[in-house]
């Protein structure tokens, strides 16, 4: 059983989606962007979650929030 989440992920400064899926262990799409901001979704379980912000991390992004918008449960 794997828990499926999708997570609101709010990085500093104006993102590119295409840019991030490039070179992304999963797929994001853009959600919203504002002045300094830009929100990514993510839809994936915890685990794929730390790996995605660990590759985040280590290209230099810099987190704002992280907030977990929906469960779904795969069986």
């Amino acid at each position: 059983m794997s828990d499926q989440h999708t997570y609101l992920i709010e990085l500093r400064g104006l993102v590119n989606a295409d840019e991030l899926n490039a070179s992304a262990p999963l797929r994001v799409t853009e959600v919203r962007t504002a002045p300094g901001s830009t929100v990514m979704a993510a839809t994936t379980d915890q685990a794929g979650l730390i790996g995605l912000l660990r590759h985040w991390h280590g290209l230099g992004f810099q987190f704002l929030s992280i907030t977990c918008e929906s469960h779904h449960q795969e069986k």
